[in-house]
C-alpha cells in the first residue's frame, strides 16, 4: 500500500510561471456573471435605435425643405429670365416702330419699290418672328383699351362709337400691347335714334290704320251684301222670265 503523507491536497495543475491566485480569481467573476438575456441591455439598445430614426427623419424633413426650395428658386430665376427677355424685345421693336410706319406710309403710296422694298419687308418678317403682331381696322368697335382717339366726328350710318379710320396702327407682343391704335372715330348723329325711333312708330301706327281699315271696309262690304240680299227677297226676288 502507498502511504498517504499526511498534511498533503492535491490542486489543479497550474501553468509554469503562474500565480495560483489569478485562477480563482477568473473562477470568481464568472460563478457571479449576469445570466444571458437581462432586459437592461435590450432597453439600451431601443432607446438608441429610437434616437436614430428621430435624427434621420429630421435630416429627411431638411433635406425636403431645401429641394422645395431650390424648385421654388429655379422657377423664379426662369420667370425672371423670360420677363427681362420679353421687356428688352419689346424695348427694341418699340424703337422700330417708326421705321415700320415709314414702310407702311411707303407702300399705301406706292413708293415701296426696289432696293427699299426688299429692305421693309425683311425687316417686318424679322419684327414679326419676334412676336410683334400688327391690328387696327376700319370699321371696329372702338375700345380704349387698345384704341386711342385722335380725331372724333359724326355720322348717320353708325350705330355706336365706331374706328372710321386708322392713322397709325397698334402693336402687341403676346397680350401685351406696345403702342395702342391711333384712329379716327365717329358717333352716331345726336337725335339720329329718335328721329329713327318716331319714323319706325310713325310707320307702326300708319301700318295699324291700313289694316283698322281694310277691315272696316270688308265689314261694310259684307253689310251691304246682306242689306241688298234681304232686299231683293221682301220684292219677291227678280222676274222670272
Amino acid at each position: 500500500m502507498t502511504e498517504e503523507t499526511p498534511g498533503f491536497e492535491e490542486k489543479p495543475d497550474v501553468p509554469s510561471g503562474a500565480n495560483p491566485d489569478d485562477a480563482e480569481s477568473k473562477a470568481a467573476p464568472e460563478e457571479g456573471a449576469a445570466p444571458a438575456g437581462d432586459g437592461t441591455a435590450d432597453v439600451g439598445l431601443v432607446a438608441q435605435l429610437d434616437q436614430v430614426r428621430t435624427a434621420l427623419n429630421e435630416r429627411t424633413l431638411d433635406l425636403q425643405r431645401l429641394q422645395a426650395e431650390y424648385q421654388n428658386y429655379r422657377r423664379r430665376v426662369e420667370r425672371d429670365r423670360t420677363a427681362v427677355k420679353e421687356i428688352a424685345i419689346a424695348n427694341l421693336l418699340t424703337e422700330l416702330l417708326p421705321v415700320l410706319d415709314d414702310i407702311g406710309r411707303a407702300r399705301e403710296h406706292g413708293e415701296l419699290v426696289g432696293g427699299f422694298k426688299s429692305v421693309g419687308e425683311s425687316l417686318e418678317t424679322v419684327a414679326a418672328k419676334m412676336g410683334l403682331q400688327q391690328f387696327g381696322k376700319e370699321g371696329e368697335p372702338f375700345d380704349p383699351t387698345i384704341h386711342e382717339a385722335l380725331m372724333h366726328s359724326y355720322a348717320p350710318d353708325v350705330t355706336e362709337t365706331t374706328c372710321v379710320a386708322i392713322l397709325q396702327p397698334g402693336y402687341r407682343i403676346g397680350e401685351r400691347t406696345i403702342r395702342p391704335a391711333r384712329v379716327a372715330v365717329a358717333e352716331p348723329q345726336p337725335g339720329a335714334q329718335t328721329v329713327k325711333a318716331e319714323g319706325a312708330e310713325d310707320k307702326a301706327e300708319a301700318k295699324q290704320a291700313d289694316s283698322t281699315g281694310s277691315t272696316s271696309s270688308t265689314s261694310s262690304n259684307s253689310s251691304n251684301s246682306s242689306t241688298g240680299s234681304a232686299g231683293d227677297k221682301e220684292n219677291g226676288g227678280p222676274d222670272e222670265g
